[in-house]
């Protein structure tokens, strides 16, 4: 049976600026179409999810081999009342059955396809479809090893050591009219984005910051909203255990 859908999920990055207004910190979890579970499984972690105290659901992956985002789209759209955020790799992972899609500029790098060129073969697409969109600054963020989403996008990530870059960077995404900015470590990252390199970035523009990749326990949320994180994201760590209790979330 599936759930009424919030009203909540309207209007998804207005209610994100008024959480980051009204100092509300939301996390939510990244599921891969290629690494979630299928049939009753995934009812069951979908379930799991909702009650976990999660805010959203984000949906995508660096690399799609094999998993179907549509079905997985509308697997947590009826099951669960969240917000289901399309967080796409690539055009092919774009449906306009999610409820929000960030429309990703991977701007901490110089690969021309990964800040302009696939958004182009995107766009006419997604203009066709009843879907919020928002743009959103992509930043790679740390020092090793190698991560998917580096290999996959072929760039540097900005050294943890340089706030000052990021700061930079987001600076001029916001200034180019970027509507929220995403720090991320990265797929597998063996350590999460360092608290001086979000609170550098807090300090310097008024959109919302995403922050993800390395995060493993409920104390590495805390940092990051402590930073200044407005929505913390969970990945890796869940696809390997599935138990929020492992991380004292629940």
């Amino acid at each position: 049976m599936g759930h009424t859908r919030s009203k909540m999920n309207k209007n998804w990055l207005a209610n994100l600026q008024a959480s980051m207004r009204n100092g509300e910190k939301r996390f939510a979890v990244l599921l891969d179409p290629d690494k979630t579970p299928n049939g009753i499984e995934l009812h069951n972690w979908l379930k799991e999810i909702e009650q976990s105290g999660a805010s959203d659901i984000l949906i995508g992956g660096s690399h799609l081999s094999s998993g179907n985002t549509e079905d997985l789209v509308k697997a947590a759209q009826k099951q669960t009342r969240l917000p289901v955020v399309l967080f796409p790799g690539s055009p092919e992972q774009v449906t306009e059955h999610a409820d929000v899609l960030l429309f990703l500029s991977l701007v901490s790098g110089r690969n021309a396809d990964l800040l302009i060129g696939r958004h182009v073969e995107a766009a006419p697409l997604i203009m066709k479809m009843d879907i919020e969109t928002v743009a959103t600054a992509y930043l790679l963020v740390g020092d090793g090893p190698l991560t998917t989403a580096a290999y996959i996008t072929q760039t540097l990530p900005i050294p943890s050591a340089k706030p000052e870059l990021a700061v930079a960077t987001a600076s001029a995404a916001v200034l180019l009219g970027m509507q929220a900015v995403y720090l991320d470590a990265g797929s597998g990252a063996g350590n999460s984005i360092p608290p001086e390199v979000v609170s550098a970035v807090r300090k310097a523009v008024d959109v919302p910051i995403i922050v993800g990749g390395g995060i493993l326990n409920y104390e590495g949320i805390e940092k990051a909203w402590e930073a200044g994180a407005d929505l913390v994201i969970l990945g890796t760590v869940l696809e390997k255990v599935r138990d929020f209790s492992q991380l004292s979330i629940s």
